[in-house]
């Protein structure tokens, strides 16, 4: 019975770790990548930072495609 605690606080922290990688790397794709125009790359960064997984899932898949579309990068 003490097992099962166990494996669901396991899953829960494998989740939560792989979010943080994903924001990390969304959030260093963003700022070492994007060449954005004005205070463009300025909003997206804010963006990641203060919205969290929600701002870095944004970016993956409205402005990462567009600018690897664009520049190729």
């Amino acid at each position: 019975m003490a097992l099962i605690p166990i494996l669901i606080f396991g899953v829960f922290g494998l989740v939560a770790l792989a979010a943080l990688a994903f924001w990390i790397w969304m959030l260093v794709d963003c700022a070492t990548k994007g060449s954005g125009q004005g205070n463009d790359k300025l909003i997206w960064i804010l963006d990641i930072v203060f919205t969290q997984r929600i701002g870095a899932l944004i970016y993956f898949f409205v402005r990462r495609p567009e600018r690897k579309k664009l520049f190729g990068v």
